[in-house]
Parts: structure tokens; sequence; C-alpha cells
């Protein structure tokens, strides 16, 4: 099981304070820097998400990390024709389409693959032509699998944000939800990740999901960071995740 590491909220506590003076020499915390913690804690890649809106991470944060990080980097994205002009000229190793609404404060769905597959077509060849693998994040749906798989893209995202913030039932439910729509995936000669949500609580019920090959995590790695430094909070969730059989 690989892990991703997403380093997003390092730059939204850049920006909190820093977003209009970016060329201030006090400018505070370093992405390279985070990345390289990240892959000192074991990181087997980094990822990071550049919004339209540039809320948090910056064009040239992106291109710092690709130059300066011997890590796989995965660029999140909306599926817009200058974002892919950014990550053709970015080449990062893996891409993943998202769903980005400005409003919303973090990704709360998956990709409509199946409502937009004129559009993504051509943008996911685009992507694979330059040299980067494509994902589709999408919700633990067949159809949304069946039209990744459509579209062209050789890996999904299974979104396990509601898995994450339900129990009971309700996660037993969405756990069926993400086992049904991994065995459909690998079905199809797809590689199957997880992303959004995940922690070191909810690993044991995550770990049921098959062909899982890697898990994307953030927000939970960066708030343990607060306490114990984001190298450690890393080497922490690493060590969780190898504790279970996937």
């Amino acid at each position: 099981m690989h892990l991703g590491v997403n380093i997003d909220h390092v730059a939204t506590l850049r920006q909190a304070r820093y977003a209009t003076m970016l060329d201030s020499h006090n400018v505070e915390p370093d992405i390279v820097a985070a990345a390289k913690a990240a892959q000192e804690g074991g990181a087997d890649s980094i990822t990071l998400h550049v919004r339209e809106d540039r809320r948090h991470m910056q064009d040239e944060d992106a291109f710092a990390v690709r130059r300066q990080v011997n890590l796989p980097l995965n660029l999140e994205m909306g599926a817009t024709p200058a974002m892919l002009e950014f990550a053709l000229r970015l080449k990062p190793d893996f891409v993943c389409l998202v769903p980005e609404r400005r409003e919303e404060i973090t990704t709360e769905g998956g990709l409509d693959v199946a409502g937009h597959m004129e559009e993504l077509r051509p943008l996911v060849a685009a992507l694979l032509e330059n040299g980067s693998k494509v994902s589709m994040f999408i919700d633990p749906d067949a159809e949304q699998v069946r039209a990744s798989a459509a579209v062209g893209a050789p890996m999904i995202e299974l979104h396990t944000g509601r898995f994450a913030n339900t129990l009971g039932e309700e996660r037993a439910a969405e756990t069926a939800r993400l086992v049904a729509a991994a065995e459909l995936a690998h079905s199809l000669g797809i590689e199957v990740h997880a992303g959004h949500g995940i922690q070191v609580a909810n690993l044991a019920d995550l770990s049921v999901v098959p062909h899982l090959t890697e898990l994307n995590i953030g927000h939970t790695i960066i708030c343990r960071a607060v306490f114990v430094g984001l190298t450690e909070a890393v080497r922490e969730m690493k060590t969780a995740v190898e504790m279970h059989k996937w």
C-alpha cells in the first residue's frame, strides 16, 4: 500500500498570513520543506491541488515541488482548459481529476464522469500523451466506474468522505459501496486508490476494501503535525497503514 501525502493545508496556513505578499522574506511555512519532511517520514508520493482560485497552492509551489523533491508528484485539478494547459507544462507523474466549486471549502464529492464524458475523453488523452497517469476522483458508484474506464482513465480514486463521516449501519453500507466499486474497477483493469477523510481510526474498516494500491491522506496528517511535526505525523500514518492487510 502506497501513501500519498497531501500538503495543501501547509499552503492554507501560509496564505492565512501571506496571501498578498508571497514575495516577503518572512513567508512561511515553506511548501518544498513540507514535501521533503513528508518524504522523510515515508511518503511514497506528494499530492497537491492547484485550485482555480489559487486559495492555497500557487503555480510556483507545484513547479518548485516538481523540481526539488525526488518523489512522484500527484496533481489534483479541475477538468478545465486552463488547468489542462497548466498540467501539460508541469508534467506531474499523476493527475487526479476532481470536481471543483469555488464556494466549497474542500472537495465535497466525486467527479461526475458519466455526465461529462465527451469533455473528459480528450482531456484524459492529452494528459496521458504528455506522460501523466490519470485518475478520476469518483464516488463509489458503478456508473462512474464504468464511465472512468470509457474515457480512458487507467486509475480511479474512490471518494471515502461519506465512509469516513458515518458510523454503524451507515458506515457498513458505505463500505459495501466501496467494495463493490473496487471490485468492478479491478475487473475493468483499472488501478484503485482511495482518499478523503481517511484517519488512523478508520483504517481498519477501510482495509476490507479490495484491490486498493494507494491511499491519499492530507488533513489528518497536517492536524497531527501541529503536535508532533510533519515528519513524525507521516511516519505514524505510514506505520498505521502498514499494520493492516490490504
